[in-house]
C-alpha cells in the first residue's frame, strides 16, 4: 500500500512539471487575466468617420426638401430621388443581390420592412415636413432621432440607464419647446417631421438585426428597389391629382444630389457605421446635423434662426450627448 501510494504521488509530481514546461513553452497557451479585451480602435474610428460623413451629406437634403417644396410634390420628389440612386447602386448591388435572392427570399419580411421604414416612408414624410416647417427646424427636430433609436433597443432588451433615460427627457423637452413655440401648437410640418423621426430610429435600430451573411451593398440595392416600388401607387395618385413637375436646373440639380449623395452615398455610409459601432454610437454622431442644417438654410435660403431656436437646440443636443454618452 505504502509503495503504490508512492508511485502515485510520483506520477503526479511529474505531471505537474509536465505541465508546468508546457505552460513556459508556450506562454501563448497560458490562462489570459480576467476582463473586458481591448477594442480595436480601426472599427470604431471607421464608423464614426462614415456616421459623420452620413450625417453631413443627409444636412443638405433637408435643405433640399425645403427648396423643392414649392415646385416638386412631396411623393414625386421621394419617387425619383430613389431612381436616381437605384440608377446609381444597380451597377454595383444588382449582381450580389442576385447571387444572395435565397438569403433575401428566406428573409423577405426584414427586408420589405426595412424598406418602407427607411425609403419609402421616411423621406417621403421629409418632403412632407419641408412644404411648410423651416429646414432648420427639420434638422432640430430629427436631432432627437438617437433617443428613439435607444428607445427601440430597449424595446429589442437593451438596457437603458439612468443618464440615457435623463437625456431622452432633456431632449423631448427641446423637440416640445421648439415645435410648439407658437401658444404649445403643432404646426402640419412639424407633426410630419416626428413621425419622418419615428420612421428614421426604427430603421437604424432593426439595421442591427440584418441578417447575417446578406451583403451590405446587395442589401442597400434590394431595399432601394422595394422601396422605389412600393412608391409607386402614391407616385401614380400624386401625378393624377397634383400633375407632373417641370424638369429646370433649379429641380433636376437637386433631385440629383439627394439621388446620388443622400441616398446612395449617406445610406451606404450609415448603415455601414451602424453594423460597426451600433445604433446608439451612430446616433451619438447625429447630433452635428442641427447645427449644419442651420448654417445651410441660413447660407443658402435666408432662414433666420433667433435666440429661441436656440435654445431648443442647446435643450436637444445636451439630451442626446448626456443619453449617447451614457455606457450600457
Amino acid at each position: 500500500m505504502a509503495t503504490a501510494a508512492r508511485h502515485t504521488t510520483a506520477r503526479r509530481t511529474t505531471a505537474r512539471r509536465t505541465n508546468a514546461r508546457r505552460t513556459t513553452a508556450h506562454p501563448a497557451e497560458a490562462p489570459t487575466p480576467t476582463g473586458d479585451p481591448a477594442r480595436p480602435t480601426a472599427p470604431v474610428a471607421l464608423g464614426l468617420a462614415l456616421a459623420v460623413l452620413a450625417t453631413l451629406v443627409w444636412s443638405g437634403s433637408f435643405v433640399t426638401s425645403r427648396a423643392l417644396g414649392d415646385s416638386v410634390p412631396p411623393v414625386q420628389h421621394a419617387f425619383w430621388r430613389w431612381v436616381v440612386a437605384l440608377a446609381v447602386v444597380a451597377p454595383f448591388g444588382a449582381r450580389r443581390a442576385w447571387r444572395q435572392r435565397a438569403l433575401i427570399r428566406r428573409h423577405l419580411g426584414f427586408v420589405v420592412l426595412a424598406s418602407l421604414l427607411g425609403v419609402t416612408v421616411y423621406n417621403t414624410l421629409v418632403n412632407q415636413a419641408g412644404v411648410t416647417t423651416p429646414a432648420a427646424n427639420m434638422g432640430m427636430i430629427m436631432a432627437a432621432s438617437p433617443v428613439l433609436m435607444a428607445l427601440c433597443e430597449r424595446a429589442g432588451g437593451v438596457r437603458l440607464g439612468v443618464r440615457r433615460v435623463a437625456g431622452l427627457g432633456v431632449a423631448c423637452a427641446g423637440v416640445l419647446l421648439l415645435v410648439g413655440g407658437d401658444g404649445a401648437a403643432f404646426s402640419a410640418g412639424d407633426l410630419w417631421m416626428i413621425a419622418a423621426a419615428c420612421c428614421f430610429g426604427s430603421y437604424s435600430a432593426l439595421l442591427r438585426r440584418r441578417p447575417e451573411g446578406l451583403d451590405g451593398v446587395g442589401f442597400l440595392f434590394t431595399t432601394f428597389l422595394a422601396g422605389t416600388v412600393l412608391l409607386l401607387p402614391a407616385h401614380g395618385v400624386s401625378l393624377a391629382v397634383q400633375g407632373g413637375f417641370h424638369p429646370t436646373p433649379g429641380t433636376v440639380w437637386p433631385l440629383l444630389y439627394v439621388g446620388v449623395a443622400s441616398s446612395a452615398v449617406a445610406f451606404f455610409a450609415w448603415n455601414k457605421a451602424v453594423s460597426l459601432i451600433g445604433p446608439s454610437r451612430a446616433g451619438a454622431v447625429y447630433y452635428l446635423q442641427p447645427v449644419c442644417v442651420a448654417l445651410l438654410s441660413w447660407t443658402l435660403l435666408a432662414e433666420p434662426t433667433g435666440w429661441a431656436q436656440a435654445g431648443c437646440m442647446a435643450l436637444i443636443l445636451g439630451g442626446v450627448v448626456l443619453g449617447a454618452g451614457a455606457r450600457r
